[in-house]
């Protein structure tokens, strides 16, 4: 992709400063220097990256022209990330800047070294805001099934394994926590298989009535019990030729599983109150977020039946440990949802983006969808703050992060040092010796929390 900042400013020595001092960067400069040169070369340079100085002429004591160009600009170009700098001493045009959509703000004098660091992660989200918007949502830049999105290592991995189970009709056992996307996982291996022209059938195992779990899975005759006024076809028989995807099997009855694991030997089976055999062709696909093996050991689940369905085991990583899919899945859903909502046109703001991270998602990926919807129809303005996600606050000095789930001390003390480290650094704009300085540590100290926590610069 070829990246180009513009820079609006019109002081020429502060243009020069930034012409030498951003020269090494891996992007085009095009600088203007005031409201309409601004727009012609925004026109020409299509700039993903904007820096915008808010007193442009003719200086006026309300900052009416940068206000202006900067409302002109996200018209033109809502996906423009545009970092306002000012030299006003009241932070409130930066304040009122974010609340009108731009990225950031940076106040004067101006510390390339921090203007650096804000300008890469500018650069950084488009191209995240981009990929999420594409078409087909994709894993390592190629084209997914089911509408999977993620670029970590470890979804990779996932979705390498879906494409080699799916070629065959191997049961296949998904384990993850719940939210981690488990029956996406199975709508991905089905529609990459040759069964994907026939019926993806699902049962929740934990969501149906012990009394009633039987006649769903294989049906009933008429007169099989009180209620029972005509013949029913149970969910076996709607997946014929397809896919049966049993959710949350580890919630399935003990007196079933002995049922359902005569049924997998053989796919032959009866309705309740029948005595006719029915056979039918279906390949099994199954989901848990519990301890398998604990469950067996505790008797609650059959090992001949675990064997069986799971002859070949994906286990989902939870949203916590992907990284960067974070961000990557909201704009996903902020994209999905907004439109969904006639709402478009919003972004995260800096202060949005870094709750986001922070937050440890017990409910992992729906956790995740909800939040950004809920933000969505809270947010005011055309820019998501962190208070639109409706996090409990927990409050340290003058930050404020979303409460972690912690089970050990020794997890909590890590998620601490974790945010300590990542509020100094967006406090030190990402000026490494001053994040080191704000700690006390010293800068090899603080690099090696950084690839502890695994925090990109």
């Amino acid at each position: 992709m070829n990246r180009t900042l513009l820079i609006v400013d019109d002081n020429e020595d502060i243009r020069q400063q930034l012409k030498w001092g951003l020269s090494s960067e891996p992007y085009q400069l095009v600088f203007a220097q005031d409201v309409a040169d601004a727009l012609e070369k925004f026109r020409q340079a299509s700039p993903q990256v904007v820096t915008l100085d808010l007193g442009l002429p003719p200086r006026t004591e309300d900052a009416s022209q940068g206000f202006a160009c900067l409302e002109e600009l996200r018209k033109r170009a809502p996906a423009s990330k545009i970092i306002v700098i000012t030299g006003f001493e009241s932070r409130e045009y930066a304040r009122r800047a974010v609340d009108m959509g731009a990225y950031d703000f940076f106040l004067k004098p101006i510390d390339l070294d921090e203007l650096k660091v804000m300008v890469r992660r500018a650069f950084h989200l488009y191209d995240i805001e981009q990929e999420s918007t594409s078409p087909k949502p994709v894993v390592g830049r190629k084209a997914t099934p089911a509408g999977i999105v993620g670029e970590s290592e470890q979804m990779r991995e996932v979705m390498e394994n879906v494409s080699k189970v799916a070629a065959s009709d191997v049961p296949v056992l998904i384990q993850g926590e719940s939210g981690t996307g488990k029956e996406l996982i199975a709508r991905a291996i089905h529609e990459l298989s040759p069964r994907k022209a026939g019926p993806m059938v699902c049962i929740n195992c934990g969501a149906v009535p012990e009394n009633l779990i039987e006649s769903e899975f294989f049906g009933h005759e008429r007169g099989a019990f009180t209620g029972a006024v005509s013949t029913v076809r149970g969910k076996v028989e709607y997946a014929d030729k397809g896919l049966l995807f049993l959710d949350e099997i580890g919630e399935l009855p003990t007196n079933l599983q002995v049922k359902l694991l005569r049924f997998l030997q053989e796919m032959v089976f009866q309705r309740v109150g029948g005595r006719k055999n029915l056979e039918v062709n279906v390949r099994v696909v199954a989901a848990t977020n519990i301890d398998i093996q604990e469950a067996m050991r505790a008797g609650t689940f059959r090992e001949d039946l675990f064997y069986r369905i799971g002859v070949v085991t994906l286990k989902l990583p939870p949203l916590r440990e992907r990284g960067q899919d974070v961000l990557l899945l909201a704009e996903h859903f902020l994209r999905k949802h907004g439109e969904g909502l006639g709402v478009k046109n919003k972004t995260f703001s800096k202060d949005a983006l870094d709750a986001l991270v922070r937050h440890s998602w017990p409910g992992n990926v729906r956790e995740l969808e909800n939040s950004v919807r809920r933000a969505v129809v809270m947010s005011t303005s055309s820019s998501i703050t962190s208070a639109d996600f409706g996090f409990e606050p927990v409050f340290a000095g003058d930050s404020v992060s979303a409460i972690p789930t912690v089970t050990t001390l020794k997890e909590a003390r890590s998620m601490v040092e974790k945010q300590l480290v990542e509020a100094a650094l967006s406090r030190s704009g990402g000026n490494i010796v001053k994040a080191a300085e704000t700690l006390g540590i010293s800068r090899p100290t603080f690099y090696d929390l950084l690839r502890k926590h695994g925090i990109d610069q």
